[in-house]
């Protein structure tokens, strides 16, 4: 696994440590899962009667951004790394699969006859 960072930001919020250590978690385990993620960036801010979640990932060949509103600070930060996490996977199996049928179409491979 590489090396990744996960940054927090409280914009014009005080620092709710509990919501701190649930995004750093969630943001090891998408660079556990994708490992070319090199920076998860999340910034969480009030907005209006709730909150709104504002995210960053970048990486190598990566580079998706997300934003989410809740009335509960946590509950933003979630649906913010949900989308992140649809966001990269989607990002991930197209380029997976997109290698993939790039070698089924090469003719001058060899294929197994079965």
């Amino acid at each position: 696994m590489g090396e990744h960072s996960t940054v927090v930001t409280f914009k014009e919020l005080s620092a709710d440590e509990r919501v701190r250590e649930a995004i750093e978690k969630r943001g090891a385990r998408l660079a556990e899962e994708f490992q070319e993620i090199t920076r998860v960036e999340v910034t969480l801010s009030e907005d209006g009667a709730g909150f709104a979640a504002h995210g960053h990932v970048t990486g190598k060949g990566s580079d998706v951004g997300a934003q989410a509103e809740a009335t509960d600070l946590g509950a933003a930060a979630d649906r913010l790394l949900d989308k992140l996490e649809r966001q990269l996977r989607k990002h991930h199996d197209k380029r997976i699969f997109s290698q993939r049928r790039t070698e089924r179409r090469d003719p001058h491979k060899k294929r197994d006859p079965a």
